[in-house]
């Protein structure tokens, strides 16, 4: 989990408007920073299966929020994988 001030900058970074806290824009940067954090934890404890089935549970959400993202607004969705370094998963034309 995220502590209260980290997670209030990824919003602050990732938001549209000064009360947006629900986007998909921001419920993916939160995504990706708890897969980041979930990884690294990975990495060290091989053996943490129930960890691991929640990381492809966040990895899922985060897919679904992205498509979403891309059919509605492609413009922020490009915006988001160029801030957040990620690779562009779907081909939606």
């Amino acid at each position: 989990m995220l502590k209260k001030e980290k997670k209030a900058t990824i919003i602050k970074k990732a938001r549209k408007h000064e009360t947006d806290t629900g986007s998909s824009e921001v419920q993916i940067a939160l995504l990706t920073e708890n897969i980041n954090k979930l990884t690294g934890h990975l990495k060290s404890n091989k053996k943490d299966f129930h960890s691991r089935r929640g990381l492809l549970q966040m990895v899922a959400d985060r897919r679904s929020h992205m498509k979403y993202l891309e059919k509605n607004n492609k413009e922020g969705f490009d915006d988001l994988v160029e801030k957040l370094n990620l690779r562009k998963t779907s081909k939606i034309d």
